[in-house]
């Protein structure tokens, strides 16, 4: 009995060691796992420091900007128990933990396939962005990029041709016109800084086409985001800023136009303005977006505004410069006339062109007025407060870089 009872008493011994050492070797993987999981972080929060100098999309300032309130609940909810009721709420879940762990690794969404396929297929996300800046609109939104299926079906007519201001169509193999707002090439290229062309230039509103309602079809040679663009350098030669307009409509002047070449039509712009008006400083691309009337419309006392998205190309090296003086406009526009503007999101090559030919220059940016359901009255409105902003950024650059005046000696 006693070498039983001995017996019994080392298995016993053997077991519970055994259980102790299966306890401790849980105990290690899970810690080192935990460890690893913090280095993973760590290195790619650094690497994401320096990629900062190159894209924009991998910023971390792009993640604080998108941190929700009930993150910082959750985080509180660590220290306080029972805080937090639901666990698969909890931002904090081993789910959760994973899933961000995962998407932040690879940029691909666990909860949705659709991101793996797109992270291969160029364009297929072309309405992710990074919001680099939050405007104060009380209706924050991505922009979203439509194309037309096809743009040479699209021949919607303009329900007042006559209205002013009205884009004048090119025939084919013409070229590209540049023009002062006045309709007449300026005397003097010194005078002008300012110069306005739209790569997406038939980009029209549904209110203005006669019995059209498929915003995929919210296009027209006749009226459309061009008058726009007008309207803007009108009013920047009120503030006596020097602006020349690009009228070009490129699905018409383009011998077989293709729409994915559309930057590179545009380029061809950017460089025969910079030729024939070689003091031009600032270039604004003018697009409309195509979310819903409600994510681009904006009411202030009464009346209804068309709002603005300032576009980053994170595929352009030097994005920082533009992004710096987009971000100058954005500020003036946001402070004098809050609800606006809805920041400034960047986008990558796989998020759609990713350059945006921002590297013409660093003061190359692409603006958004408004979307398929607003009309060209509520894009003006918006226009004259942008050009307003516009305006104060360009005169404050002026006097900046004005010679400092030498006194007289007596």
């Amino acid at each position: 009995m006693k070498w039983t009872s001995a017996t019994l008493n080392l298995s016993h011994v053997r077991k519970t060691f055994q259980s102790a050492s299966s306890v401790g070797k849980t105990f290690f993987i899970l810690s080192t796992a935990t460890l690893a999981l913090f280095v993973l972080l760590g290195v790619g929060g650094f690497l994401q420091n320096r990629v900062m100098t190159t894209s924009p999309v991998s910023s971390m300032k792009s993640l604080a900007a998108t941190v929700t309130n009930q993150f910082f609940i959750d985080m509180l909810g660590m220290e306080v128990p029972h805080l937090h009721k639901d666990q698969t709420k909890f931002t904090f879940s081993q789910h959760n933990v994973f899933h961000f762990a995962f998407q932040f690794m690879t940029d691909i969404n666990p909860s949705d396939p659709r991101s793996l396929v797109a992270s291969e297929v160029p364009g297929m996300d072309a309405n992710k962005t990074t919001v680099l800046v939050n405007g104060s609109a009380t209706n924050p939104s991505d922009p979203i990029d439509y194309s037309p299926t096809n743009p040479h079906d699209l021949e919607a007519e303009a329900r007042n041709p006559h209205q002013s201001p009205t884009p004048v169509s090119t025939p084919v193999g013409t070229p590209t016109q540049i023009t002062s707002p006045t309709g007449q090439p300026p005397k003097t290229a010194g005078d002008n800084v300012a110069f306005i062309y739209q790569t997406h230039s038939n980009e029209s509103f549904l209110p203005e086409l006669n019995g059209v309602t498929n915003p995929d079809k919210a296009y027209s040679d006749k009226v459309n985001v061009i008058s726009v663009g007008d309207r803007l350098a009108q009013n920047l030669e009120k503030d006596g800023i020097g602006a020349v307009h690009s009228q070009t409509v490129y699905p018409s002047t383009v011998k077989n136009f293709e729409y994915p070449y559309s930057y590179k039509y545009s380029l061809k712009t950017l460089q025969e303005a910079a030729v024939t008006h070689p003091d031009l400083q600032y270039f604004f691309d003018i697009h409309r977006d195509s979310a819903a009337r409600n994510k681009t419309t904006a009411t202030i006392d009464g009346k209804d505004y068309a709002q603005v998205y300032f576009i980053i190309g994170g595929k352009n090296p030097n994005w920082k410069k533009n992004e710096e003086f987009a971000n100058k406009i954005h500020q003036v526009l946001d402070a004098k006339h809050p609800g606006i503007s809805k920041g400034i999101h960047a986008k990558e090559a796989n998020e759609g062109n990713g350059l945006y030919n921002q590297n013409f220059s660093p003061n190359n940016i692409l603006i958004e007025v408004g979307g398929p359901y607003n009309t060209l009255e509520e894009c003006y409105r918006t226009t004259d407060w942008l050009a307003e902003a516009i305006s104060e950024v360009i005169l404050n650059a002026k006097k900046v870089d004005a010679p400092v005046a030498t006194p007289k000696q007596s």
